[in-house]
């Protein structure tokens, strides 16, 4: 899999009902992941911030989906986080997934599932 740089790609979750295709903003950098999705009123699709284990929405404007996922990017936790809150870190979660509250349902993103990341090359913006 190796390490992932700042850019775009999609993403699939695999399994039954599983959506492929889904636009993904990958944030790597620490100042990517640290910015996330601050500012934001929307999200077309996902972000994926790596590595990471706990994520917060203080400054958000919206509220969001969480999926937290290990090495294999095995879907180990799943929750719904309103504005102003504070994730707490998963043990074994090494990536966290972002999505508008209530995408990742329609996506078929739950525990047990996983998920796969396609990179675009040549998107970092250097």
């Amino acid at each position: 899999m190796g390490r992932w740089r700042d850019g775009r790609g999609r993403l699939t979750v695999l399994g039954d009902g599983g959506t492929a295709g889904i636009p993904l903003e990958i944030a790597a950098s620490y100042r990517a992941r640290t910015k996330g999705l601050l500012g934001r009123d929307s999200l077309n699709g996902a972000m994926l911030l790596s590595p990471a284990g706990s994520v917060h929405t203080f400054r958000m404007r919206i509220p969001i989906d969480v999926a937290y996922l290990d090495r294999r990017l095995k879907v180990v936790a799943v929750r719904t986080m309103r504005p102003g809150r504070l994730g707490l870190p998963r043990l074994r979660a090494r990536h966290v997934l972002e999505a508008e509250a209530g995408a990742m349902e329609g996506w078929g993103v739950r525990v047990g599932v996983r998920v796969a990341v396609e990179a675009d090359l040549g998107a970092e913006g250097d």
